[in-house]
């Protein structure tokens, strides 16, 4: 391998950090113009940001930080761990980088990886009920902190991969909304990185070298649905560059009428919508036909 010079090292630095400059900026365009789409932020907010120790949240909560230093709106940073108990669990990462950042943070601590092991059968995924766990003691404790959103690491992707498994699992036509009211009616949940690439968030986690901790429960096991999924997606996406941007634009843009959810649209009521529509409608005359009236 030909040895680089200082100059031709210094040339590819400069590279790297414009490369960076416009991964960040495009983040930072994404994440905000999401948060403006579906008024995700409001003045006074108190947002609570969900660290999980993944390249996702790391992501989220770095980018929420860059938009609130020249934000419209003024709001506050929340960034809230749950420690599950998971065997190996590197408790000091989370405190030493948030305390290094002047972040305001807490880490609940919670053996959820005891009752997740315990009642999934053998064989069994974990996501569903670990997930379920995780998400009622955060909203719990949104409420004690004062904070009014939930901010959740959730992308693009995620978005997509959630509505295909509900379509082949589930039957059922749905995704993970940008913003949502959680079923309890006390909490607003919001994902900032929704317009957000999976790919993006990737290589800058990689980057800024945060110090990411891996799901050694979930993430561990084969044969997930949502990893088949994730590769179906992916291997469209290599053959057939920019689908996954026009399946997410779809998603966006619903029309009720051209699909089959009876108590989505009124089918049953377009006879009356006929008639209404034809009682107030003034026919055309032929002012040049004789027998015009």
């Amino acid at each position: 391998m030909q040895e680089l010079t200082p100059q031709r090292t210094a040339a590819e630095q400069g590279r790297s950090k414009r490369e960076f400059d416009k991964l960040q900026k495009r983040l930072r365009r994404l994440v905000g113009n999401a948060i403006t789409d579906y008024g995700m932020i409001h003045d006074g907010d108190r947002v609570m940001v969900c660290l999980s120790g993944g390249k996702d949240s790391y992501t989220m909560l770095e980018i929420l930080r860059n938009l609130q230093r020249n934000a419209p709106v003024e709001f506050e940073l929340v960034a809230v761990n749950m420690d599950q108990k998971q065997p190996g669990f590197p408790e000091h990462v989370l405190p030493e980088y948030l305390d290094a950042a002047g972040i305001e943070y807490y880490i609940i601590e919670r053996d959820t990886y005891s009752i997740v092991k315990e009642k999934v059968p053998e064989g069994k995924t974990y996501c569903g009920l670990c997930s379920r766990l995780r998400r009622g003691t955060l909203y719990g404790f949104a409420e004690e902190i004062g904070a009014t959103k939930i901010a959740l690491g959730h992308h693009r992707d995620d978005m997509l991969e959630t509505l295909f498994l509900n379509m082949f699992f589930g039957g059922t036509l749905k995704s993970m909304p940008p913003k949502l009211l959680s079923n309890d009616n006390r909490n607003i949940v919001i994902r900032p990185l929704a317009y957000c690439s999976e790919q993006d968030i990737a290589d800058f986690a990689e980057a800024m070298a945060f110090p990411i901790i891996p799901c050694n429960l979930c993430g561990s096991q084969e044969n997930l649905q949502r990893q088949v999924v994730k590769e179906m997606l992916g291997e469209w996406d290599r053959k057939h560059p920019g689908r996954i941007e026009t399946m997410f634009k779809a998603i966006t843009n619903v029309a009720p009428s051209q699909l089959a959810d009876r108590e989505l649209f009124d089918f049953e009521g377009l006879e009356a919508q006929r008639e209404a529509l034809n009682r107030g409608r003034i026919d055309a005359v032929d002012l040049t036909d004789p027998d015009a009236s």
